[in-house]
């Protein structure tokens, strides 16, 4: 189930995508000019959402696996079309109804209207999933955790999802949350237009592969080798992915702040722009090794500590 609600939930987000923005893709429609840097910035916005939305949909079927035992998610009638539905409805609200809203008031582009939308997709998938689990009451004789039914679960979803498949939960969690702040602070809209034709590739598709492969360098050095146990507590795991994710912010704003009080006042404008802008390199690999060794802690400390 939880790889199933997962694929769900990316299917229905691109069904919406299609619906919305298919029309704009047509000769003679009014979005026909869009720049190439305008799509690769709607594309970048929303594979962050799919991605952010999988994970978060992959956790929560992952802990009712682990919570009720699968002999009680067995009794669900119909699950993964339910949650289809229920998961459809509210992203169809957020689409068609909040953005328009949003966008109407002005508020679309600002960080406030940024953060509902973020709100919502994750509002989406805890409403999906409570909607289709909260009649599966637990068996009596169902354990959390069966072991022994491993193989009738024709998906081994007892079986433990092992260290790469728990660190890739943490990156996509990190990674989506970091790259959703960036756009929640300078939406994709106003900044690419100052950009050429190669600047929105390296601007929206290497910076999240970055910060997904050090948050994932992180969490496999927190996790740690050896073999995870069936109970791999996936909410704990995306916990510690937002804290790290917190601490990292906290530690670069903190090295910031400390690097412009060091920074003399400059008598030109010029030489002020240049100061900020050798503070700014330097925060750079800051950023990089604060992100491995805060993922690393905080995985350690708060995740693999309680397994």
């Amino acid at each position: 189930m939880p790889r199933d609600l997962a694929l769900i939930t990316v299917a229905v987000e691109a069904a919406i995508v299609v619906a919305h923005f298919g029309g704009q893709l047509w000769p003679g429609s009014a979005h026909e000019g869009y720049a190439l840097e305008t799509w690769v910035g709607m594309v970048g916005n929303l594979a962050m959402a799919w991605v952010l939305a999988a994970a978060l949909a992959w956790s929560h079927g992952r802990q009712a696996l682990e919570v009720r035992g699968i002999t009680s998610l067995s009794l669900l009638r119909r699950p993964r079309v339910r949650y289809a539905g229920v998961y459809l409805v509210v992203r169809v609200l957020d689409y068609f109804v909040l953005s328009p809203w949003l966008y109407g008031h002005g508020l679309l582009p600002m960080p406030g209207g940024r953060l509902v939308q973020l709100a919502m997709l994750v509002l989406g998938v805890w409403v999906a999933t409570w909607v289709v689990l909260r009649r599966g009451a637990r068996s009596p004789d169902a354990s959390p955790i069966e072991a022994g039914e491993a193989g009738d679960a024709g998906e081994g979803a007892t079986a433990s999802p092992g260290r790469a498949t728990m660190a890739w939960l943490i990156a996509a969690v990190s990674a989506s949350a970091q790259i959703w702040c960036v756009m929640a602070t300078a939406p994709w809209d106003e900044a690419m237009r100052t950009l050429d034709h190669v600047a929105p590739f390296l601007s929206w598709v290497v910076p999240p592969l970055c910060v997904f492969a050090l948050v994932f360098w992180g969490a496999w050095l927190g996790i740690g080798p050896g073999p995870l146990p069936a109970r791999v507590r996936p909410f704990r795991a995306v916990a510690a992915s937002v804290l790290a994710f917190v601490l990292v912010l906290a530690g670069c704003a903190a090295v910031f702040l400390a690097g412009l009080g060091v920074l003399e006042p400059s008598q030109t404008s010029m030489a002020g722009v240049g100061d900020l802008v050798i503070l700014l390199i330097v925060l750079v690999p800051i950023y990089l090794a604060l992100t491995v060794l805060l993922t690393r802690t905080v995985v350690r400390r708060l995740y693999r500590a309680y397994l």
